[in-house]
């Protein structure tokens, strides 16, 4: 799901593989330092990682990819 605001879009990914709160950090952490990245919210209970972020400098697929960097897999929410 994307919702425009300005230059800023905001971005929902659903993960898979959380298994303890402290996936949270790493992915916040990972994501958190792409370019164009103003906020990084990964919701544990539901998987749910919330991004805002310019969708000029970074798109899904960077977003998804830094998730997996992070060592977990990642895919656009539509909900």
């Amino acid at each position: 799901m994307n919702t425009a605001t300005s230059t800023h879009t905001h971005t929902v990914l659903r993960a898979e593989g959380f298994s303890c709160p402290s996936c949270v950090g790493k992915i916040e952490k990972q994501v958190g330092r792409l370019r164009g990245v103003t906020r990084v919210s990964v919701k544990f209970a539901s998987s749910r990682i919330e991004v805002d972020h310019d969708p000029a400098i970074t798109g899904v697929a960077e977003l998804v990819a830094a998730v997996s960097k992070a060592g977990y897999r990642s895919a656009p929410s539509a909900f």
